[in-house]
């Protein structure tokens, strides 16, 4: 199985950027769909971003479009997640995902396997 780490969160004030990685090791990320959630205090986890097998095609969360983009690198067994003009409101732990079936699903049902995830914290 993938094991899925999340790198890339800290700090930073509204309007800033950060970049989020997910490294995954002892299987490629070529057999896999790749998916990021979030999840903030006291709400569930939501979807925020997904990546078909070969890259070719991005699915967006309404909240984070045109702000945030998602990106693989297959090479490097490598997915990523590009955060601008960041929000209060996108405060949570952020979490990387790998689906073997389903490309661009937005539910957590699909994915099989999980990273623990990286803390986003945006003051205002």
């Amino acid at each position: 199985q993938v094991q899925l780490v999340e790198s890339g969160g800290g700090l930073v004030q509204a309007g800033g950027s950060l970049r989020l990685s997910c490294a995954a090791s002892k299987r490629t990320i070529r057999n896999y769909a790749m998916g990021w959630f979030r999840q903030a205090p006291g709400k569930e986890r939501e979807f925020v971003a997904a990546i078909s097998w070969s890259g070719g095609s991005t699915y967006y969360a309404d909240a984070v479009k045109g702000r945030f983009t998602m990106s693989r690198d297959n090479a490097k067994n490598k997915v990523y997640l590009q955060m601008n003009s960041l929000k209060p409101e996108d405060t949570a732990v952020y979490y990387c995902a790998a689906s073997t079936a389903v490309s661009g699903s937005r539910r957590d049902p699909d994915y099989d396997y999980w990273g623990q995830g990286t803390q986003v914290t945006v003051s205002s």
